[in-house]
């Protein structure tokens, strides 16, 4: 693909609403990203092995701004045993089963991870008070992401 097509393809995503777009060609494909102001552009020949588009996304990600990191946590944090959806009550319209100054004992259910259709009840492992929720009700969550802040 020659640079002036490239470049107009650049100019078409940071102008409009478009957030990603890829091009397959004859002699390659092309894929842009919009993060933040300026788009990230990756090409990748067809003959290219994995390697090289790993090469070519790591200058892509230092580009980008990088993700919030998360603040260091005071007191114990409760994180999630498995990939899923999170939820504070059992159903829409019940009680949250943990709000922020709650007591809460060991063993205490603070809330709900639906995976492949099952609602798993997640417990504390501590007894305390919840400090902080860290995770808005639907909101998808992985494994080993911190939950709730408990002193």
């Amino acid at each position: 693909m020659d640079l002036r097509k490239l470049k107009t393809l650049i100019d078409l995503v940071s102008e409009s609403n478009v957030s990603e777009l890829e091009i397959t060609e004859a002699d390659g494909k092309v894929r842009i990203v919009k993060a933040g102001a300026a788009p990230v552009v990756m090409m990748q020949p067809m003959q290219a092995q994995p390697q090289p588009l790993a090469a070519a996304a790591a200058p892509a990600a230092a580009a980008a701004p990088a993700v919030a990191e998360v603040p260091e946590e005071t007191g114990h944090v409760v994180k999630s045993p498995m990939v899923g959806t999170f939820y504070r009550s059992s159903s829409p319209g019940a009680k949250a089963f943990a709000e922020v100054g709650d007591q809460v004992k060991e063993g205490q259910p603070i809330c709900i991870i639906e995976a492949m259709k099952i609602m798993n009840e997640i417990e504390t492992d501590l007894a305390g008070t919840v400090t902080k929720i860290l995770v808005e009700n639907g909101q998808p969550v992985e494994y080993g992401q911190p939950l709730f802040v408990i002193e």
